[in-house]
């Protein structure tokens, strides 16, 4: 009786050749800097130098990525002035409730699923920070909440913002707030720590580092907290609303 060749299996498919829309788009979207760039340009046009300070990115790599970006038609040149600047197309600005997504998975999952130690951006900007926080609104407590918290912070990186806690969002707004609820005014540092949970509000308040002007309402209440409790810190950062 003849011998039958045993039957080989099927050849693996080459990873393009599968309908996998997650792969697919990420094979778009996919690369380290794409959506952040995307996030900093949905708060509006941004320049060359002006993104270089929000990311990081060293300036070859961030040139690439402005490229391609143009080259997908996510991102367009305008002028502003005398000068050009990076803005959204509307198919960048589709791409918002990805980021959003993104980053308040990290805020409520990520960084403790992760075991992030908070304390490695003790050096953040205010402004970085303060771009975040629609990130880290915690939608259940803010819901059917409409408050206003004005933040006045000097030194290196200060400047005045308002941030409008309106009914599970938040929007975060340069410039002063008429009417405001609550306001803030301290060092940009010591503002950053006591917003990423890294040091006790109730302590920087009673050495007069913050000061706390309006009703008794409390920014943390209304926002996730990043830094977790660290071993040996007793029960952690006390919020000012304790």
């Amino acid at each position: 009786m003849p011998e039958v060749a045993p039957s080989l299996p099927p050849p693996v498919p080459k990873p393009r050749g599968i309908f996998d829309p997650v792969a697919r788009g990420l094979d778009v979207i996919g690369d380290r800097w794409t959506l952040v760039l995307v996030r900093h340009l949905l708060r509006g046009n941004r320049g060359f130098q002006d993104l270089r300070k929000r990311t990081g990115i060293t300036p070859r790599v961030l040139s690439a990525r402005l490229r391609q970006l143009v080259a997908d038609g996510f991102v367009e040149t305008v002028a502003d002035g005398a000068r050009s600047v990076y803005a959204l197309t509307e198919q960048g600005r589709s791409l918002e409730p990805i980021i959003v997504a993104i980053g308040r998975w990290w805020i409520q999952h990520g960084l403790e699923d992760l075991d992030v130690d908070a304390r490695a951006f003790g050096r953040t900007s205010a402004q970085s920070v303060l771009d975040s926080l629609p990130f880290m609104v915690n939608q259940e407590a803010a819901r059917g909440v409409d408050l206003r918290f004005e933040i006045r912070l000097s030194g290196e990186g200060g400047g005045v913002w308002t941030v409008h806690v309106h009914d599970g969002t938040c929007e975060v707004i340069p410039g002063f707030s008429e009417g405001a609820d609550v306001r803030y005014t301290a060092d940009a540092h010591t503002w950053c720590g006591v917003a990423l949970g890294l040091v006790d509000a109730r302590e920087v308040h009673a050495r007069g580092l913050l000061v706390k002007e309006g009703g008794r309402e409390a920014m943390d209440r209304y926002f996730h907290q990043v830094s977790t409790p660290r071993p040996g810190a007793g029960d952690g950062a006390r919020s000012e609303k304790e």
